[in-house]
């Protein structure tokens, strides 16, 4: 009996140093969205959000490290490099779209679905914006993939059907574009994630203003 009670005890402890563990990691990725959404919609100075990228970048860094076998520290690490360079512009930023691509696809490898598909937008939108060949690696092929796959996967999303909506403006298709733009615009609000909403509901109004412009 003493061994049962013992081998439960073990398996009650290590049950609940795991939960404590998850919920950590919760927090962290929790932070890392929270000032995330800050920098990227509420900093007008380019200086000032470059700076405040890079620091956050690092933390994303730190997570990455510390729980190595993890896909969501690493998608929010592509997503924090990806947001930086498309903040940085220019050849300059090439060298953090690569290395948010790598992070990206590090966690593909591990868990390709975690964070509601999230690491599909991210890939399809990086692939979507970076030059192609001989200057970067983007391909509208790969982009136009990844980003079905995002909606595939998270159909009633707000980012999978923003993204590959703005996708399709780039593409010239205004009338599919339309339709993806508007489910994003009914997507369900995302509970701790207001600015966020906040921010990308801006983006998807200008989109389908765009969209509106040409159809009409």
């Amino acid at each position: 009996m003493k061994k049962i009670t013992l081998a439960a005890l073990l398996a009650l402890s290590f049950a609940s140093a795991a939960q404590a563990d998850e919920t950590k990691l919760e927090s962290q990725i929790s932070h890392l969205q929270s000032e995330w959404a800050q920098i990227n919609y509420k900093v007008a100075d380019r200086d000032t959000k470059l700076e405040r990228f890079e620091k956050l970048a690092t933390e994303a860094d730190a997570l990455v490290s510390a729980y190595p076998d993890r896909a969501e520290p690493k998608i929010w690490s592509g997503i924090v490099l990806s947001t930086q360079a498309g903040t940085q512009g220019g050849l300059s930023a090439l060298g953090l779209a690569k290395k948010a691509k790598a992070r990206l696809e590090e966690a593909e490898k591990i868990n390709p679905t975690a964070l509601n598909g999230s690491i599909y937008a991210s890939l399809g939108t990086l692939y979507a914006k970076v030059p192609g060949a001989p200057i970067g690696f983007g391909s509208k092929k790969k982009a136009k993939a990844y980003l079905e796959k995002a909606v595939s996967t998270n159909p009633d999303g707000l980012d999978s059907n923003y993204f590959y909506g703005d996708f399709l403006i780039s593409a010239g298709d205004y009338a599919l574009a339309s339709e993806y733009l508007e489910r994003a615009a009914m997507a369900k609000a995302r509970p701790g994630r207001e600015v966020a909403d906040e921010g990308r509901r801006a983006e998807i109004a200008a989109d389908l203003e765009i969209v509106r412009k040409h159809m009409h």
